[in-house]
């Protein structure tokens, strides 16, 4: 009896956007993913450190779980308000481009990240009011078994290899889950820029990581540290997992 092929995972995306991804593929290798403990399958939240486009590129690409991304309401509302964001905020002050240079390139790179975007269905954050919202939908995502990525990566000096601090958003996040009876899982992730290998921590429950640290800012510092820990193990120590 012929075994039955196993059907190949696919993101719940648009087929225009499946067909997109096919040519961002010619720029970005697949990683080896290694995981320290479980693998990430459904309703967690993942926390991921940014190196710009790389990392979110690449998990959209490669990962075989089902995922939706919270990114900056900037990069979500419209072309124009992502224009600005990308010269201005990106290219020009944190990468510390030229600000002609960086209006220039992103006549071009602005309309694919445009359409990359859309196509993501991201999660609109805001630092206001609004950021309420932005929770109640993705407690709507995890009931329907996403999980939820996150970089939450204090930037202003650009993306560096060490994490200098992350935003506490994502505590928020889990504790309005966990009222509404969702004790989320929360993976700390790495990707390594030279060896292009994905790092996966073993999950913490937020119960747990709440009886350890009362202090949003206290809980968001110590996954900030383990994160920055996987950027920095001795690969060779750790046992072959991942894919």
């Amino acid at each position: 009896m012929a075994k039955e092929k196993t059907k190949k995972f696919k993101q719940d995306r648009k087929l225009w956007f499946r067909i997109f991804k096919w040519f961002i593929k010619i720029r970005y290798r697949r990683p080896k993913f290694v995981y320290l403990g479980e693998k990430p399958t459904t309703q967690s939240v993942i926390l991921t450190n940014h190196i710009g486009a790389r990392v979110p590129l690449t998990l959209e690409l490669y990962a075989d779980f089902p995922m939706r991304y919270w990114g900056t309401h900037e990069m979500n509302t419209s072309f124009k308000m992502l224009y600005k964001h990308m010269t201005v905020d990106y290219y020009h002050e944190i990468l510390r481009w030229n600000i002609h240079l960086a209006r220039l390139f992103c006549l071009i790179a602005a309309p694919l990240t445009y359409l990359f975007y859309k196509g993501l269905r991201l999660v609109s954050t805001y630092k206001d009011y609004r950021f309420r919202k932005s929770i109640d939908e993705s407690i709507e995502l995890i009931k329907e078994g996403n999980n939820i990525v996150i970089f939450p990566e204090n930037s202003e000096d650009g993306y560096l290899d060490e994490l200098k601090e992350f935003y506490p958003g994502f505590v928020l996040f889990c504790e309005r889950a966990l009222k509404r009876g969702y004790d989320l899982p929360i993976f700390a992730s790495y990707l390594r820029r030279k060896t292009n290998t994905f790092m996966f921590d073993k999950p913490i429950m937020f119960s747990e990581l709440k009886k350890m640290h009362q202090n949003k800012y206290d809980m968001a510092k110590y996954l900030l540290d383990r994160t920055n820990d996987l950027g920095k193990m001795d690969l060779k120590l750790i046992p072959k997992y991942g894919t």
